[in-house]
């Protein structure tokens, strides 16, 4: 089962796929365009992985500091980072380089608390795609990566569906890819992050009690770009479904 969020007519509503766009659970059918998309669940505590994937390890070896290798890079988000499906993502005008990430989103479902890696998937409701950009103008030496470059307003993006973990049999089996105004410059597959979804959650759980609608966002492979103002960026994950976003200058929030 998919689901989504959204907002229509002043009023929220909860929605599913239909072959003409969605439809809200009153039952009206409208195309994608026509609403706006948020957030498809209501989000907790946004816990983010860096330097997941060995491919992007390695991608970034030579702006790397020293890390324990025995550690997942972890760091938190607010919430003003957070937007949906359709959503516009500014690029402050002092950037040079700023990049999307890829990433498959794990939404927690029941609350998880010192729990073992066998039965950490019986904890998540559910996936969904996630777009998290990057500026790496702003990378501080000493710590990767830091607030500036990470939890910028808009700069997170979740969507469009929470797809049931029941339809997810395996979340280390999932291909991912990246598409900049139609280019594929980004390809990946899950079978590849350094740890695993219920290491993850294993991980966690052991220091922070974590709740339902909490999100853990896995990481991103290598096939990170610069992407301009006017933009399109695609994220895909087979399965889960494609994320659209749109950049946009700093002019369009009045700056």
């Amino acid at each position: 089962m998919r689901t989504a969020r959204v907002a229509y007519g002043g009023a929220l509503h909860h929605a599913q796929p239909h072959a003409r766009g969605l439809q809200l659970a009153d039952g009206r059918v409208l195309a994608e365009h026509e609403v706006v998309w948020l957030p498809p669940f209501d989000v907790g505590t946004v816990i983010a992985l860096g330097l997941n994937y060995a491919d992007h390890v390695k991608e970034l070896a030579k702006e790397l500091t020293v890390t324990n290798k025995d550690e997942p890079l972890v760091f938190l988000k607010g919430p003003g980072a957070l937007i949906g499906h359709r959503g516009f993502t500014r690029r402050p005008g002092d950037a040079s380089f700023m990049h999307y990430e890829c990433e498959l989103a794990v939404v927690i479902g029941a609350t998880a608390r010192h729990v073992q890696r066998a039965d950490a998937l019986r904890h998540v409701a559910g996936y969904t795609v996630c777009n998290d950009y990057a500026i790496r103008d702003y990378l501080e030496n000493w710590y990767r990566p830091n607030l500036r470059v990470k939890n910028r307003d808009t700069a997170t993006v979740l969507g469009p569906w929470l797809v049931d973990a029941a339809d997810v049999p395996d979340p280390q089996a999932l291909a991912l890819r990246t598409r900049v105004n139609g280019q594929v410059t980004q390809q990946g597959h899950t079978s590849n992050m350094v740890h695993t979804v219920a290491e993850l959650i294993e991980y966690l759980s052991a220091f922070m009690t974590l709740q339902a609608g909490d999100v853990i966002l896995t990481g991103t492979p290598e096939g990170v770009v610069n992407v301009n103002v006017g933009d399109e960026v695609i994220t895909e994950i087979d399965g889960i479904g494609t994320l659209v976003n749109t950049i946009v200058g700093d002019e369009a929030f009045g700056r």
